[in-house]
């Protein structure tokens, strides 16, 4: 392996749930969900570089100092477990709202595992990148795939779903901030065993049926509305701006409108006046993954994924 530097810019993009339904806790302490991932458009610029070497350093630029940051235990975790040494070098430029259950932080962990074997000559397969998504936390595993897919159980075991139309829509993120472990708390006491079969039901009907996206729900915005009514108001002003759905994204506080057309998302940026608001489109999987091969083109072979390292022996 050559001892030179190596560098690679990618794009870590957010997510939103096209359905998310909470059944109730699991032994583990965890829920089991059902929810629909969609990537999407809006993303945070991650910056690496790696040079050989005979200890490991990580060195972050976040411009936040978030402590133990995702990114640099993706880092470490990416480094032992290729069992390389050397130092990495990061710049994250934030984009993606945090704390607004876009996965910003989970996708920018994720950006990490898929491209840092491309620079360092590694293979690392899908299962063994996988269980170390699942370790640093529930969204990160997803973004190892991208594109629209079934997330059941913790929302690490995926399945592929047939991509959603380009649809154009606008992302709303308010600033508020919601307590999850609490909005769990407030959600538990109403999962009923009659309740959860009915959901159960209902999401299968959603992912089986056509027009999936018109069909969606999130069971948080039951008990997140409760306590914070402005955002229930901000889901009334979107669907009243034209949104064939509007609806909250994880345990919020953004919440995103789709539309059918341009003008009806340039509409409704008009009418949201001074609020927060991204333009957005879907990311299907053939996209993300043509992404992540412009982004680490000099450094792989073949367009197969994960990413393959043209240095790897």
């Amino acid at each position: 392996m050559t001892r030179g530097i190596r560098r690679a810019r990618v794009r870590a993009l957010a997510k939103i749930n096209l359905d998310l339904r909470v059944l109730g806790k699991r032994p583990d302490g965890f829920h089991e969900l059902r929810t629909i991932f969609q990537t999407i458009s809006l993303a945070d610029t991650l910056d690496l570089a790696f040079t050989p070497g005979r200890k490991t350093a990580i060195e972050l630029d976040d411009g936040l100092g978030i402590p133990n940051n995702l990114v640099v235990r993706a880092a470490l975790m990416a480094m032992e477990a290729m069992r390389t040494t050397g130092l990495v070098e990061m710049r994250l430029t934030k984009r993606i709202p945090m704390g607004a259950g876009l996965g910003g932080g989970s996708s920018d962990a994720a950006a990490v595992l898929l491209a840092l074997p491309a620079l360092v000559g590694r293979v690392v397969d899908l299962p063994e990148l996988s269980h170390m998504a699942g370790q640093l936390g529930s969204d990160v595993p997803f973004f190892l795939l991208g594109g629209t897919a079934v997330g059941i159980g913790r929302g690490t075991e995926l399945f592929p779903l047939p991509d959603v139309p380009r649809l154009r829509g606008l992302l709303v993120a308010p600033g508020v901030h919601v307590d999850t472990a609490q909005a769990y708390r407030d959600l538990s006491p109403r999962l009923t065993t009659e309740l959860q079969q009915n959901k159960i039901v209902s999401f299968q009907s959603h992912t089986w049926g056509g027009s999936r996206v018109e069909w969606a729900a999130n069971d948080f915005e039951a008990v997140v509305f409760e306590q914070h009514k402005g955002l229930a108001i901000l889901k009334k002003r979107l669907m009243r701006a034209g949104a064939s759905v509007a609806l909250m994204t994880g345990s919020g506080s953004a919440l995103f409108g789709l539309f059918p057309d341009r003008d009806g998302v340039s509409r409704a940026r008009v009418s949201l006046g001074a609020e927060r608001a991204f333009r957005i489109s879907m990311v299907s999987r053939s996209r993300y993954r043509g992404m992540w091969w412009r982004a680490l083109g000099e450094h792989i072979t073949a367009k197969i994924w994960p990413p393959q390292s043209r240095y790897s022996s």
